[in-house]
């Protein structure tokens, strides 16, 4: 059993900052890569930036310059610092990780997701 806790979302004026957390725990053997992904309403699911376990990190055009996604491989967590927000980036922020939880079984999961709402 894997689980995916995030933290961090909320309300916050455009030009602003929020940073998002994720922390996994469980049955986890070894991380490949961790991501966010955001999901406004009516639209589908879309990357917003990816870091695998040696550091290789991918982003959106959409978000490129303006957040930043780190990772802490000892704590199984993954971080995205998001400044200068605008209102087109309101949505729901759901982690991701692809992990193997034992030595040849690997899988995909996902958080419950975090509110990020950008108003004034």
């Amino acid at each position: 059993q894997v689980q995916l806790v995030e933290s961090g979302g909320g309300l916050v004026q455009p030009g602003g900052s929020l940073r998002l957390s994720c922390k996994a725990s469980g049955s986890i053997f070894r991380i490949i890569s961790m991501g966010w992904y955001r999901q406004a309403p009516g639209e589908q699911r879309d990357l917003v930036a990816t870091i695998n376990s040696g550091g290789a990190i991918n982003y959106a055009d959409s978000v490129k310059g303006r957040f930043t996604i780190s990772r802490d491989n000892r704590e199984n967590a993954a971080y995205l610092q998001m400044n200068t927000l605008k209102p087109e980036d309101t949505a729901v922020y759901y982690c991701n990780a692809y992990l193997y939880s034992d030595y040849r079984t690997w899988d995909s999961y996902w958080g419950q997701g975090t509110q990020v709402t950008v108003s004034s």
